[in-house]
This record gives C-alpha cells, sequence and structure tokens, in this order.
C-alpha cells in the first residue's frame, strides 16, 4: 500500500520561486531543441572575473576545505566591512556582520530570528518575489505598498507611514529595485529611516545592486547619521561580481541580530563554501574594475531596451536607474487571444514566441513583464523583435 506523503502546514506558506520556475521552463524547452530567447534569468551574463576565480583555485591548492565559523570567516567578514566603508563611508565591525549561503539566505535568516507571528512587513511593490514569501514563512504578514510607473515606482516616507501599524515590525527597501531598477533619492531614503526611527522600527535594505547605479554616486542607508541602530544592511556578491553561483551573501546589523543569525545558521546550512569565501574576499579587496565595464554595458543595453520597448504597439516602459532589468506595461493585451494577466502573456509568449520572461503577478504587479537585459545585445534584439511580432498578432 502507498505510502501518504503528508508535508508540514509551513509548507503552504511559500511557493516555488517564479523567476526559477520560468528558468526551467527555458531549460525544459532549450533541451527539446527549441530555439528559447531567455529573459528571465537574474543574473550576469559575465564571466566572474579572473582574479577571483584564481582564488578559488588557490584555496582549493592550499587545501581551504573544511569547515569555517558557521557565520564566516573573520578575514570575509573584515573585507565585507572595509569593502562598505570604502564604498559608502560606513564603520562595521566583524561581530556587526554575518557571511551566509547568498542574499537570498541572508534575508530568510532575517526574518526567522526577527519576525514573531503576526507582526506586520511594509514591502513597496512591485517587490522581489522572495520577500512575501519568507515573511509568511515566519509567520508574519506583508502590508504592500504601491508604487506607479508614472513616478518611476519610486516609494516615498509618505507613502509607507500610511502603511505602518502598531504590528509593523520592519521596512524592506531595495534600492536598485528588482524587478523594475528604481533607485531612491538619498534624501527620500533619509526621510524612511527616520521615519523608522521615529516609529521604533527596523529598516532592511536589500544592496543585491548596490553598484548597479546608473546616474549619481551608490550610497547606502546605513551611513546615514545615527542608523545603525535602525537599518540592516543585506549584501551579495552575486550581481556586483558576476558570482551568482558561488552563494556569498552578508548583512550588516546590530551585533545581537548578527549573532542570531549566526546561532541559526549554525543549525541550518553551517558555514557557507569554504572556497567561495576565498573568492569573496578576493573579490572585495582586489581590482574593482570589471563592475564599470559591467555597468557601461548594462547601460547601453539599457537604453537599447527601453527605446525598443515603447516603439512597441500597447506596451509602455518606465527608464530603470539601476539594476538590469526593464519592467514594461503589457496590459493593453489583456482580454485578447485569451490572455487575461500577466501570467497567462508570459505563457503564451513562452509558447508561441519562444520567450521567456517573467510575469509581473509574481512581483505583486499584475500589469507588468521582467525583462532582464543581463543578456547579449543579438538576444535582446532577436527577442524583442519577436515580443513585438507577439503583440501585433494578438486578436
Amino acid at each position: 500500500m502507498p505510502v501518504t506523503i503528508s508535508l508540514a502546514e509551513r509548507m503552504s506558506w511559500i511557493s516555488e520561486s517564479s523567476t526559477m520556475k520560468v528558468s526551467a521552463a527555458a531549460d525544459k524547452l532549450k533541451a527539446e531543441g527549441v530555439d528559447v530567447i531567455v529573459f528571465g534569468a537574474g543574473e550576469p551574463d559575465f564571466p566572474t572575473p579572473e582574479n577571483i576565480k584564481k582564488a578559488a583555485e588557490a584555496a582549493i591548492e592550499n587545501n581551504f576545505t573544511r569547515y569555517t565559523a558557521a557565520s564566516g570567516t573573520l578575514e570575509l567578514k573584515k573585507a565585507v566591512c572595509e569593502r562598505h566603508r570604502v564604498d559608502f563611508g560606513t564603520n562595521y565591525a566583524p561581530a556587526e556582520c554575518c557571511i551566509s549561503v547568498g542574499g537570498k539566505h541572508s534575508i530568510f535568516n532575517l526574518m526567522q530570528i526577527l519576525i514573531n507571528p503576526g507582526d506586520e512587513v511594509v514591502i513597496p511593490a512591485p517587490y522581489w518575489v522572495t520577500y512575501a514569501d519568507v515573511v509568511a514563512y515566519s509567520q508574519g504578514k506583508s502590508a504592500f505598498v504601491e508604487t506607479r510607473e508614472a513616478d518611476g515606482f519610486e516609494v516615498t516616507a509618505a507613502m509607507i507611514e500610511k502603511a505602518v501599524t502598531p504590528k509593523t515590525k520592519l521596512i524592506i527597501v531595495n534600492s536598485p529595485n528588482n524587478p523594475t531598477g528604481a533607485v531612491l533619492t538619498q534624501e527620500e531614503f533619509a526621510r524612511i529611516v527616520d521615519l523608522a526611527r521615529r516609529k521604533g522600527l527596523y529598516v532592511l535594505t536589500d544592496e543585491c545592486y548596490s553598484q548597479l547605479v546608473y546616474d549619481g554616486k551608490p550610497y547606502s542607508a546605513a551611513a546615514f547619521p545615527d542608523a545603525k541602530d535602525t537599518v540592516i544592511v543585506s549584501g551579495s556578491l552575486s550581481k556586483n561580481y558576476a558570482m551568482t553561483g558561488w552563494r556569498i551573501g552578508f548583512t550588516l546589523s546590530p551585533a545581537p541580530i548578527a549573532k542570531a543569525m549566526g546561532t541559526l545558521q549554525s543549525q541550518s546550512t553551517s558555514n557557507p563554501t569554504s572556497v567561495a569565501q576565498k573568492a569573496a574576499v578576493e573579490a572585495l579587496t582586489g581590482p574593482q574594475d570589471s563592475i564599470q565595464v559591467m555597468l557601461a554595458e548594462y547601460k547601453r543595453r539599457r537604453d537599447f531596451v527601453v527605446a525598443r520597448l515603447n516603439t512597441i504597439p500597447g506596451v509602455t516602459c518606465a527608464m530603470p536607474k539601476g539594476a538590469f532589468y526593464a519592467y514594461p506595461n503589457i496590459s493593453s493585451a489583456f482580454g485578447k487571444s485569451g490572455i487575461q494577466n500577466s501570467l497567462d502573456f508570459a505563457e503564451q509568449l513562452l509558447e508561441k514566441a519562444s520567450v521567456a520572461a517573467v510575469p509581473g503577478a509574481a512581483f505583486g504587479t499584475d500589469e507588468y513583464l521582467r525583462i532582464s537585459y543581463a543578456t547579449s545585445m543579438s538576444e535582446l534584439e532577436r527577442g524583442l523583435d519577436r515580443i513585438d511580432q507577439f503583440m501585433r498578432g494578438l486578436a
């Protein structure tokens, strides 16, 4: 008699990552020989810089392959703190740093050690797909703040304050933003931090794309005066250094929070991969030239993609100021050819035009589609031509 599988109730509180699902569907078609153009992946198409790879090779040769401290090596924590000081003017100590298995892991850990059942987390929308799920998994409640395309999807302190209740514990701000590419001004972010301080809340600043800003100098909210008790930084080496598969992320926070995250990690993943940690040290302390090379190419692609999208009938697209995503409004297609929402749109786009992109519903705004331009210009040209033809062919 077959065994009945009964999963824990908590598994109903989260869903499979939409971006991962799109990538899997595209990979399946590619394996079947279909010429799929993939705009779904949220990762650089550049190789990891050579100096970083050589540092990993040296770590293996030197047998740096054993366990490290669960929350990361002291060497890497020092490198994270120093890089953040040089780039943004902060002043963190290794005891205020926890190294994790990627930025997503950092955020998951933070929610687990900070959010109690019933606590509320304010999240501007559109939002990265993971936020709402990890809040739900922690038995918290997400309070979404809708931003507008006409305003470049930028959130304000006044908008956030309307969502704050006595149950609010945390505000999440992702700038540059995934999926929109929106970048907050320092002045507005300072108002958000001031609001949190007045209300006794934490601000999580997700700095995954911290260096990928097209205009002006990157900054960190953690550098604002008296921000360290209020602001928690989640960072990652994945996007800035083209190290997605290496799985190294970090947090900078008050020491008790960093310690609690390390304790949780000690009973879950234990330490991040030792070799990847050595590579991360080189990424943070070695030459930083590769970031500007990637940024210049992303800017060239961004300018082309946004201009091309805005020539497609029925499509509008705001200009992203950072990251490597365009977020076009495709709602004019709703009601045509059986398309009722962004999920239908993405499914038909993949089926009929062989273009993989992530539906806006995954990010809390159903009228949109996320397009990653972290791919070659030739693929962008071919893919956008297919989207144009697809839109024109809708009845």
